[in-house]
């Protein structure tokens, strides 16, 4: 059995302060890692990307992050293995060219995120196939074969046509071949769903309205051809495979109050007017499992003011996950706004953010954009997050909609030690379902004579995918420990705890 690598710079912290402020034990803590526009994939070496990936995430979940949303389909192309869609040209340099030598990102990055105990959620863009005026479909794309499935609209760039059913056939089709033959933990779609509009210029989709629209005002049937695709991509999975996930991270603004009285005091561009997203519409009638609404601005925007739509997001999660996207960069460079209390201003946002995060009821925790900016540590950012904001590591909330049921215990929990270091082994709970199969683990520790507090962030070590844990020793401390490991499964509930000492 391969025992993971030392623990990470994050605990080795804990250790040697003995305690922190506690975090919670439960909170989602993504990271939108983005292939479209990075050219360092194109220039690597395979090694080199490997490496480059390696320490991306050991730097992320330093940080505490615990969930990685990767790029796989930036424009229906392929950051993966696929027999329907090119390679993308963000991985090889070339659309349509694989890398050499061969490698498969996506599998890397499954293999790696849930080394760390880390989720893995596979990000697609829906219906972009270009991303500038310039950019051309690779040779063999179903573009085409069927080039009546496709619109080239104001901006220059080419997109599946929403209103026809062969493009929602198709889009479902790469979900299945997905979901088949990867391990992912969700299937994750951005906010590019009708494109964002050119001034003064409508889509051009007047064919498929024509044949399709039978009478309907024509906003009305763009939502509703996008929500016909979000309710099959729901289907298909419960389907397939019914733990996983299903999360969309739509513009930031619903609606503004000054069209609908059930809007945001905001004065900003409307998804369900502009692109067509109707997203509370999702979680209500139960196809999306997790919302992340994409609040870029400063907590005192005049016009998109983030206190205001993380107010109403947390009011329309509608029984489903909450999390909010959030700007790494915005929250470094704008001071705090001044407190109630008048406390004086911090010189980021960054503490604000977590607290009203936190204090809302059904918002349960941000998701970072993008990565890059924390493992740059922008501004201090991986700093803070590391010693202060997530100093902890932390279970994403279970899915109870989908499963309520904890695994079995894991068994056979060894101990051994050394003058360095202590390795603790166990065994996976033996089942046959898959939605109780133990996908990671969680490892407490607390001194002897103390209870067993597993509900305490601080207790906890290590949150890992591995069945063993090396531990290191300070030669100086004559403390004695209790540790327990328990089982998390495919929906993040929770085994009762396996103890040793």
């Amino acid at each position: 059995m391969k025992a993971i690598k030392l623990l990470m710079p994050a605990l080795a912290a804990l250790v040697a302060l003995g305690s922190v402020a506690q975090n919670p034990k439960r909170e989602f803590r993504g990271a939108w890692m983005h292939i479209i526009g990075q050219k360092q994939y194109a220039m690597q070496s395979t090694a080199e990307n490997q490496a480059y990936l390696i320490d991306q995430l050991d730097k992320l979940e330093a940080a505490g992050i615990n969930a990685i949303v990767w790029q796989i389909r930036p424009q229906a192309d392929a950051a993966y293995v696929s027999k329907l869609e090119p390679w993308s040209r963000w991985i090889s340099g070339e659309a349509g060219k694989a890398p050499n030598p061969m490698w498969d990102p996506l599998q890397f990055m499954i293999d790696e995120a849930h080394k760390r105990g880390m989720e893995l959620h596979a990000w697609i863009n829906p219906y972009r196939v270009t991303s500038d005026k310039n950019d051309k479909p690779a040779p063999g794309h179903i573009y085409y074969e069927h080039p009546e499935w496709f619109l080239k609209y104001a901006d220059g760039k080419i997109y599946f046509d929403p209103g026809l059913p062969e493009c929602r056939d198709f889009i479902d089709k790469v979900v299945r071949d997905i979901i088949t033959r990867y391990d992912v933990d969700a299937i994750h779609m951005d906010d590019y769903f009708y494109p964002y509009p050119v001034e003064g210029v409508d889509f051009p989709d007047d064919a498929s309205y024509a044949k399709y629209g039978q009478g309907w005002d024509r906003g009305d049937w763009r939502r509703a051809n996008v929500d016909k695709l979000i309710e099959k991509l729901h289907n298909t999975l419960v389907e397939l495979k019914p733990w996983v996930q299903f999360g969309i991270s739509p513009f930031g603004v619903w609606r503004n109050k000054t069209d609908d009285v059930n809007g945001s005091d905001t004065r900003a561009l409307q998804c369900y007017d502009k692109l067509y997203a109707d997203c509370p519409r999702w979680t209500a009638l139960g196809w999306v499992d997790y919302m992340v609404p994409q609040l870029y601005w400063e907590l005192d925007h005049p016009r998109a003011n983030c206190l205001t739509l993380t107010h109403w997001w947390d009011q329309h999660a509608n029984g489903r996950h909450m999390y909010i996207g959030t700007s790494v960069n915005n929250v470094m460079d704008h001071r705090d706004i001044a407190a109630e209390n008048g406390d004086t201003l911090n010189p980021t946002q960054l503490d604000h953010r977590t607290r009203i995060n936190r204090e809302c009821k059904y918002i349960q925790g941000p998701c970072w954009w993008p990565a890059y900016s924390i493992t740059r540590n922008y501004k201090g950012v991986m700093d803070s997050l590391q010693t202060t904001h997530q100093s902890t590591p932390a279970l994403i909330q279970p899915y109870r909609w989908i499963d309520v049921k904890a695994p079995e215990a894991v068994k056979n929990l060894t101990i051994s030690s050394t003058k360095t270091e202590v390795t603790l082994m166990w065994e996976a709970p033996a089942t046959t379902d898959p939605m109780q199969q133990a996908v990671r683990y969680v490892v407490y520790r607390v001194k002897q004579g103390e209870p067993l507090d597993i509900e305490n962030s601080n207790n906890i070590l290590k949150i890992t995918g591995m069945k063993s844990l090396k531990i290191p020793v300070d030669k100086k401390d004559k403390t004695k420990w209790v540790y327990a490991v328990t089982a998390v499964d495919r929906c993040n509930n929770e085994s009762q705890p396996t103890t040793i000492q």
